[in-house]
């Protein structure tokens, strides 16, 4: 499958691996990749094509001879001003048979626009793919699915859609309907499903019917976490033992970190860095604290709470960006309160690395640490940290609640610190989460107790 039509590939680098290879193993390849949309104006000419209704057609003509009174007066009409936005701009890699690859980044970075590409369901403005192999894509919930069909009937539709014959997907039947556990409801109409059941059934079509590329987005995380544990065990399958191609695109780093030993990392419709996952990820996760050490945030006076800064404290009470892993640490925030608020609470979250949440503390686990009111005006919070965890780099997450759940800020990935290790090595990579000094006695083996 190549398209645009046009040109040719070269044989070239593996943009993730940094080798030489022969074309025959690569099953994914992208030279010069964008999409670009059209904001408040008309569509983009070219290979994209602006589609009317009949009654746009119609009001057109009732319009046309307004518009050409006020054109002939010299007024005109005012037209609306396109804005070019661009999805994704110059995206280029490859991508190898049996390869399983995650795909990060923020919202906003490309991610689903780059998966819809690949999965054709829209075409690229600039660029070239050429793609060997079938691809089935699960990007949305009910995707590939008619809602007045039955579960057993878009089993067999979706097997057609992926080029599969009647035969193919009778041997394969009762296989999807097993992993996806949905038996008591395969003759129902799947506008009736939940939106778990309808995610069991697609996952396991999806992964049943043999593709040879399998691309999934972060819809997995509407299944339970049972079901979800099953989909990457068997998206582990589908690539060790059957050396298929996963594509997977996940906010859940430890999941990443798990699944895929290579990452491609978006932001702001560019590649920003291609490699070993758990690099990436590290990297992506320092990259997303607003500063290490301390960051302040733009007030908004719309919010009746707010952080305006926040601080990592040392053992002595001094500011700073790294602390030992033998010393506690405090990280103190000042919050704006614009009114008196009863009831409200301040969260805080610590995550490793490698995106797993290793400490979350509410002011609610210590009785009376807050006043039943807070009145207007600012306030000053300082908590204080054990030394409890291995050296690397942390962020620190903050949010403000009402005792009823009503969010008041919250801000994910506020700031930063590193944890050394405090027999002089920067950022160890020692494993485990919890650090501590555990005792230890020694006897020799046949000593008097």
């Amino acid at each position: 499958m190549v398209f645009p039509p046009d040109g040719a590939f070269v044989r070239g680098c593996d943009l993730i691996t940094g080798t030489t290879r022969a074309v025959s193993d690569v099953i994914i390849k992208v030279e010069g990749l964008g999409k670009r949309y059209q904001l408040g104006g008309a569509a983009e000419s070219g290979r994209n094509h602006s589609y009317r209704r009949f009654s746009d057609v119609l009001l057109g003509v009732v319009r046309a001879p307004y518009r050409a009174f006020h054109h002939a007066r010299g007024s005109g009409l005012a037209q609306p001003s396109a804005e070019e936005f661009w999805a994704l701009r110059d995206i280029c890699f490859e991508i190898e048979r049996g390869d399983v690859v995650g795909i990060i980044g923020r919202n906003g970075a490309g991610k689903s626009t780059l998966l819809k590409i690949l999965s054709r369901i829209t075409e690229p403005t600039t660029g070239r793919i050429e793609i060997d192999g079938r691809v089935a894509s699960l990007l949305e919930v009910g995707t590939g699915f008619h809602p007045e069909l039955t579960g057993r009937e878009n089993i067999y539709l979706n097997g057609a859609i992926l080029g599969m014959s009647r035969h193919e997907v009778r041997r394969k039947f009762d296989e999807i309907v097993a992993f996806a556990e949905v038996e008591q409801f395969l003759d129902t109409p799947v506008k009736h499903y939940s939106s778990g059941m309808y995610v069991r059934l697609a996952f396991a079509v999806s992964a049943h019917m043999e593709p040879e590329i399998l691309v999934i987005d972060e819809v997995l995380a509407v299944g339970d976490t049972q079901f979800q544990n099953k989909c990457l065990g068997k998206m582990q399958a589908v690539s060790q033992q059957e050396g298929r191609t996963v594509l997977f695109v996940s906010h859940n780093m430890p999941v990443v970190n798990r699944l895929c030993p290579r990452c491609v990392w978006l932001s702001a419709g560019q590649i920003r860095a291609i490699g070993a996952a758990r690099e990436i990820v590290a990297a992506y996760m320092t990259e997303g604290a607003q500063q290490l050490g301390h960051a302040k945030f733009a007030e908004n006076a719309q919010k009746v709470a707010q952080y305006i800064d926040v601080s990592v404290l040392n053992s002595k009470g001094e500011p700073t960006s790294i602390t030992s892993d033998n010393e506690s640490f405090s990280v103190e925030c000042t919050v704006a309160i614009r009114r008196d608020l009863p009831d409200i609470y301040f969260g805080l979250s610590l995550l490793n690395a490698d995106g797993i949440g290793v400490l979350f503390a509410d002011s609610r686990d210590v009785p009376n640490a807050m006043p039943p009111r807070l009145t207007k005006g600012d306030h000053r919070l300082t908590v204080t940290i054990p030394p409890l965890f291995s050296p690397g780099r942390y962020v620190v997450s903050l949010g403000i609640a009402t005792t009823t759940l009503q969010m008041l800020d919250s801000i994910d990935s506020a700031c930063g610190l590193e944890i050394c290790d405090s027999r002089g090595v920067r950022v160890s990579r020692r494993p485990g989460i919890i650090n501590l000094s555990l005792p230890w006695y020694h006897q020799r083996w046949g000593d008097k107790q």
